[in-house]
């Protein structure tokens, strides 16, 4: 693998919406980010991605663009913008847009063209296909919030178009060399401004599988996944070999992409070294569980042998062929700590095990706003208090399965995007610090005990623990160890341990007692010094010299560490 400039970074997802107020009416906004960079730099925070911030009417918060070009009043301005890029290049950092292209919004100037002529020009921009009321649709897919995926094209009661996520985001025909050539002049638009590069949104849903077909039905909806027909759709590396010959490498861009379905014998093609985007998002355990039937179905938790399960066939698929993003959440997702970790164990060790364990992976690591400080789920009362546009179709989904109002709303309460959009905990002041006004979504209830305010002086803190993370993945001694050294797992089959190798120019090893009884762990080699804890002290099974702290016997190749309830511990061994 070629080393490239962002392989040592950290990255950080900011939800633009929920992270800072600047002016009091409630939506965080492009001054409150730069208010906050020297948080972020001081975190030891390289690439920030933004959530978009384009013109949108927000029926899916800003993931409907209605005009790539502008930057929504309610953020800022372009002029924002550009002093963001500019203030976060004084610090060495990077910023990255997101790239919403498989769809844009109803009310953007191309699909509204469309609607005016539907066969002219723009028509062509989308998939319009011809309709008569009670005649069969062109296919039975699901769309991404339900119900199908074709809706009649407004004022043309003869016409449909296509929509996989909302009705309001029609996809844009990628079939079509105009559309693309339109999205590359954007692309190079914003990399011309100082980008560093893009997040790429949804793309594997830009290749259909032409012409239009059903699939086997899954519900009683009679409608299909989509994913069933992205798996029969081949030939989306034609669109993004050409969107990164003439977007991205010209500006060495750094680009992540949000990539399900990909098929393994094209991983390569993906991320590796002359791939279409310099890395994807690992979502492996996110998928872990889950049920074609909806969220009420699906697994609330995952347990840690469910956990390591999902990060090791990651990390053993990949290789050395390129390098993943990792995650423990975004926006999409529920927090990360009240997934992997179970209510009654949901301690400040265990917030701290969980962040050392995806760190340490090989690989990019990204860290949600409030990730840091370990910011929890909400707990929704009723259904009214929900914004999120999924949840709500995920909580008919279940009603409609005979779930309860309540038993429907525990289901939501657990998986709702919503979860990760309340605003970021900034103090224990009113509304959390986040804003002077109204704050646009609920505050968890919460802040008063987690917020950054509490924990940025505390060296026993969540967020102290990241800040220890990102520093020693930039130190001197270990960055490459870190970075770029071999990933093997050790005692794989012990029940709720984590454990692997990072083996390079060092070898370090990652052991992470993911319960509350503790237990006794044989080494491998002995260990030459202790790098990180999140405990205030280990428990050896053989005495230590009584030299240098942190360095040991000579003679104890064998030895045993006791590990406690949820400690977390990064040794380096003697080679």
């Amino acid at each position: 693998m070629k080393k490239q400039w962002w392989h040592d970074k950290v990255a950080y997802q900011i939800y633009p919406k929920s992270f800072y107020d600047s002016n009091g009416d409630g939506i965080g906004d492009i001054p409150g980010i730069i208010e906050k960079l020297d948080y972020l730099r001081d975190l030891g925070v390289d690439i920030l991605w933004l959530s978009p911030i384009y013109k949108s009417p927000l029926a899916d918060q800003g993931y409907d663009i209605s005009d790539y070009y502008s930057i929504d009043p309610r953020f800022g301005t372009m002029k924002d913008m550009e002093h963001l890029i500019h203030e976060a290049k004084k610090r060495q950092m990077y910023i990255l847009m997101d790239l919403v292209v498989n769809h844009c919004s109803d009310e953007h100037e191309w699909f509204q063209k469309a609607i005016q002529d539907p066969d002219g020009k723009y028509g062509n921009f989308f998939y319009i296909t011809d309709r008569k009321e009670g005649e069969k649709l062109p296919c039975n897919w699901r769309s991404y919030f339900g119900g199908p995926v074709w809706e009649p094209l407004p004022g043309h009661p003869d016409k449909q178009y296509l929509h996989v996520f909302h009705k309001k985001q029609p996809d844009l025909n990628w079939e079509n060399p105009e559309v693309r050539e339109e999205v590359y002049k954007n692309i190079r638009w914003w990399m011309e401004k100082g980008l560093g590069g893009f997040r790429i949104d949804a793309i594997i849903n830009i290749k259909k599988k032409l012409p239009f077909q059903d699939y086997p039905a899954d519900r009683e909806d009679g409608l299909s996944n989509m994913g069933n027909m992205l798996a029969d759709a081949h030939g989306i590396g034609e669109f993004l070999g050409e969107m990164a010959k003439k977007a991205f490498r010209p500006y060495n861009a750094f680009t992540v992409g949000e990539v399900f379905n990909v098929k393994d014998d094209e991983l390569k093609d993906f991320i590796g070294d002359e791939g279409y985007f310099s890395s994807m998002f690992d979502f492996n355990s996110h998928v872990f569980g889950k049920s074609l039937d909806g969220w009420y179905a699906s697994q609330r938790y995952l347990t840690p042998d469910e956990y390591k399960h999902c990060i090791f066939e990651t990390q053993k698929k990949i290789g050395d062929m390129g390098m993943v993003s990792n995650i423990i959440e975004n926006h999409d997702e529920p927090r990360g700590v009240c997934y992997y970790i179970q209510p009654q164990d949901r301690c400040t060790d265990a917030k701290k095990l969980l962040a050392g364990v995806y760190f340490m992976l090989r690989g990019l690591p990204f860290i949600y706003q409030g990730q840091e400080i370990g910011m929890e789920n909400l707990d929704f009362h009723t259904i009214d208090e929900i914004d999120d546009i999924s949840t709500l179709d995920e909580y008919k989904v279940a009603r409609e399965a005979g779930l309860s109002d309540e038993e429907a709303l525990s289901v939501a309460s657990a998986f709702s995007r919503d979860n990760a959009r309340t605003p970021v905990q900034w103090d224990d002041g009113a509304n959390a610090g986040f804003t002077t006004g109204k704050p646009w979504l609920k505050v968890n209830p919460n802040y008063k005990q987690i917020n950054v305010q509490a924990q940025v002086n505390d060296e026993d803190s969540v967020l102290a623990f990241y800040k220890k993370l990102t520093r020693l993945r930039k130190s001197e001694e270990y960055k490459e160890t870190i970075v770029y050294s071999q990933l093997i797992p050790y005692l794989e089959e012990e029940k709720n341990l984590i454990a692997y190798f990072r083996k390079g120019e060092k070898t370090l090893l990652v052991l992470a007692n993911f319960q509350k009884d503790p237990r006794k762990v044989q080494l491998p080699a002995p260990a030459k010094k202790v790098v990180l804890n999140n405990k205030e002290s280990v428990n050896w099974g053989c005495p230590r010299d009584n030299g240098e702290q942190g360095t040991f016997r000579k003679d104890t190749r064998g030895m045993e560490i006791e590990l406690s309830g949820f400690q977390y511990v990064l040794l380096e061994l003697e080679d």
